[in-house]
Parts: structure tokens; C-alpha cells; sequence
């Protein structure tokens, strides 16, 4: 009688589902999300990777994983329901009772749906629990949906390296608190924003704190950066910046305000023959600041070799980094231009709008090198950068060692989320499954 090898029972792949606002060109947000699906193939090899996100449709093509809309909502507002807005308070009542309730109803109904064999939903870095540009019920009232369709579908809820606060509305602290409260599993991406958290009553004390996401992916670089000439270059990381909260009308001055101090800078490090390179940071909502500094500093009859200025069009995080890396320090205001020029090892001053910034700035050692972008000061800015080519090499050479060590922090992280799946995937009696090693 011959004996055939028993086969071990057929195990279901582990489905890891990710969330956050990707697909929309934020350079930061895209890389955020490249980083950690690069570490679940790492850790779990045999996982399927699907994404929750604001735009799918980019995500899939971008990032070859299957993508889901965190909700129509978001990705398509109907004007023709706007404008139906001025017929009283009665109709919008009732227009809310019959119409959205029964929509947003199908849209949890289709979200369930979505989470079906999910065994771990993951609230995927980025800042997403702070009001900087949302509102309760935008992607905070998501993130609480979500979450609880998790929990009702038995999955683990991962909110990993987000950042958060501040958050000023009490019905977004509410509903951060109560998405937060659901969690199996929380960690920050700086002390901020653990210590915001439990500065409005939420009990953070199992909670971890690790460096932001992005870190632990080590770009990839081209062979010979370029370069224009000799001179030094300085990345000069721009921002459509309107404020933090721009609702009072005062969003074009502000902008107005940074545009002049910028253009300002701008001069200085053209006059001093510096070349500048002009990055930016979303691909979507970056597009006036670069064409108006180049405008404002023509406006001042300001004399310059054009060559000096380079002004190349940056559209996917791969273009961002390559020009990154052709600089040798960087001045910059968005929170991930900052990152990606520090996991360059390229010595950078921060223009600080928020405390994420300082947070991520003081961890690295590079606190002095920090100025607030609120009643900005060009000497002052200027001061900094000075001291920074003074000590370039110096920070160089620390910030090797910072990145390397938030990229083991952040390792352990990972093994310490997936240890149960990646239990799960090995087979029961050895590799082969046959109960031997061979």
C-alpha cells in the first residue's frame, strides 16, 4: 500500500490593508506609503498589500497594489448639491434625512465589503491626526469609520508612526480619541505628538514613539548627481504656504508675506553665487510659490546668470530625491522635503509652521537650525545658514549615524507589529511543510 505525504492545511495569505491620504502627489505621503509596503513584502513576504485611500486609481498604478476609495466623498465633491445649499434650513434637513444618510449608509455598508479577509488595517504614518487642513467630519470622521469596521470585521486596528494635534475643533478630539481608543497597536512619529494626545486626556502610556516611516526606506540615488558647475548648490524647498488656519481671510497676505521673504533669500544666495534649485513638496498644491519667486525677483530688476537658478519640474518622489541629491545643504518648509534631505545626510534649516517640525529637527540634533516661520526674520534666516556651511561637515557626518539608528528603531517596530502574521505564514513542520528541513 503506498503512502502519500499528508498535506498540510492550506493556509490563507495574510491581507495587510493600508490607510491615508496617498494617490494625491504628496511627495511625502507617497514615499510614506512606498516605505511601508516595501517592509511588508520584508517581513511578510507571502502578504497581499491592498491600500485605503483617498485617490485608487493612482495608488494602483503608482504602487501596483489594489486600491479602494476611502470614500466618494472625498474624492468628489457634487457642485450641483452645493448650489441646492440656499433653500432654508427645513430642506437641508430633510435633504440630509433622505438623501445623504441613506448614502452614507451604502458607503459603510461598501467599506465592510472592502475590508473582507483583512487581517490588519493600517492607519499608515502622516499627520493625519492633526486640523492642519481637515476638518471633523473629513478624514477624521473616516479614520473612526474605518476603525470601527475593523474591530466589526475582527481585525487588527495599527495606527503606526501617525502624527497628531494640534487639534483644535473638540468634535475632531472626540473622534481622534474614540478611533484612537480602538486601536491593538499605537505609535507616533515624535514626542509631540504622544505628548499632545495625552495633553487632551488620551492615555498614551503603552504607547510607542518611533521616527517617521519615511526612514526606514533608503532612497535610491543616481549613480552621478547632478550638478551645475562649480558652485555650492542649495536646495530652496518652497511651499504654497496660506497659513495654518487661513478661514479669517488673511491666506493671501501670509502668503504674500512668505513669497517676499523668500524671494528675499533667494537674492542673497544668488548675489553670494550660490546655485539655487527650487524643490517643492506636492505636486498638487506647490504650483504657484516656484513661477512667483523667479516673478517677484524680475519685479526687483534683481541681476543674475540664469544659470544659477535651476527650476526642474518634480512630479513623483523619484524626481524629488534625484534633485536632493545634486545639492549640498537645503533650506525648506515642508515636513518631508526636511525628511528626505536629512535621510540624504544633507545638512538642512527648517521653516517651521508647525511642531513637527521641531519635533523632527531637534530629534536629529539639528534644533539650532530651526527658525519659526511666523514673523520670519531674513537675517536671522540668514545667520542660520551661515552657521550651517560652518559646521556642514561636522552635521554630515552625525546625521549618517542619526538615520541609521532610526532605521534600526524603526526595524524593530516592524517585528514587533507582524510578529504574530509572520508566525502565522510559517509552515507547521518546517519549510517544506512535510515536517522535516530538507
Amino acid at each position: 500500500m503506498t503512502m502519500h505525504p499528508v498535506k498540510p492545511p492550506r493556509r490563507a495569505r495574510t491581507t495587510v490593508s493600508l490607510f491615508g491620504n496617498f494617490g494625491t502627489h504628496n511627495l511625502g505621503n507617497e514615499y510614506t506609503l512606498q516605505a511601508t509596503i516595501h517592509n511588508i513584502h520584508k517581513y511578510l513576504p507571502q502578504a497581499k498589500v491592498s491600500c485605503i485611500c483617498t485617490r485608487p486609481r493612482e495608488v494602483t498604478a503608482s504602487h501596483e497594489v489594489p486600491a479602494f476609495p476611502i470614500s466618494d466623498r472625498l474624492v468628489k465633491a457634487s457642485a450641483g448639491e452645493k448650489r441646492r445649499g440656499g433653500n432654508g434650513a427645513v430642506a437641508k434637513f430633510f435633504r440630509r434625512l433622505l438623501v445623504r444618510l441613506p448614502r452614507e449608509l451604502a458607503r459603510w455598508i461598501e467599506a465592510f465589503r472592502t475590508l473582507k479577509g483583512t487581517r490588519m488595517l493600517v492607519m499608515t504614518g502622516t499627520g493625519m491626526l492633526g486640523d492642519f487642513g481637515i476638518g471633523p467630519f473629513d478624514l477624521h470622521y473616516e479614520i473612526l469609520k474605518w476603525s470601527l469596521l475593523a474591530k466589526a470585521r475582527r481585525s487588527k486596528l495599527l495606527f503606526v508612526g501617525v502624527g497628531a494635534g494640534p487639534i483644535a475643533n473638540p468634535l475632531s478630539r472626540w473622534i481622534v480619541q474614540g478611533a484612537l481608543s480602538l486601536a491593538d497597536y499605537r505609535s507616533y512619529r515624535d514626542d509631540f505628538s504622544k505628548h499632545y494626545l495625552a495633553s487632551i486626556g488620551f492615555d498614551t502610556r503603552n504607547d510607542f514613539v518611533c521616527p517617521d516611516l519615511a526612514f526606514s526606506l533608503k532612497p535610491e540615488l543616481p549613480a552621478q548627481p547632478g550638478r551645475n558647475g562649480g558652485n555650492r548648490v542649495v536646495g530652496l524647498g518652497l511651499m504654497d504656504y496660506y497659513g495654518n488656519d487661513s478661514t479669517d481671510g488673511s491666506g493671501e497676505a501670509t502668503y504674500q508675506h512668505y513669497l517676499e521673504d523668500m524671494t528675499t533669500f533667494l537674492a542673497w544666495l544668488l548675489e553670494r553665487n550660490y546655485t539655487v534649485r527650487l524643490l517643492i513638496g506636492d505636486a498638487t498644491y506647490d504650483t504657484r510659490i516656484r513661477g512667483d519667486v523667479v516673478r517677484k525677483l524680475q519685479e526687483r530688476a534683481f541681476r543674475y546668470d540664469q544659470r544659477q537658478i535651476v527650476d526642474e519640474p518634480i512630479g513623483s518622489v523619484e524626481e524629488l530625491i534625484d534633485q536632493l541629491a545634486a545639492t549640498d545643504t537645503v533650506v525648506a518648509t515642508r515636513f518631508h522635503n526636511l525628511v528626505l534631505a536629512l535621510m540624504l545626510n544633507k545638512p538642512v534649516v527648517a521653516l517651521s509652521y508647525h511642531e513637527k517640525i521641531d519635533s523632527l529637527m531637534a530629534g536629529a540634533g539639528m534644533a539650532d537650525y530651526c527658525q519659526s516661520i511666523h514673523g520670519l526674520q531674513v537675517d536671522s534666516l540668514v545667520q542660520r545658514f551661515l552657521k550651517l556651511e560652518q559646521n556642514s561637515q561636522i552635521l554630515k557626518s552625525s546625521l549618517e549615524q542619526t538615520v541609521e539608528k532610526y532605521r534600526e528603531i524603526l526595524d524593530r517596530q516592524y517585528l514587533r507589529i507582524f510578529r504574530d502574521a509572520v508566525e502565522l505564514e510559517q509552515p507547521p513542520h518546517g519549510p517544506n511543510g512535510t515536517g522535516t528541513d530538507g
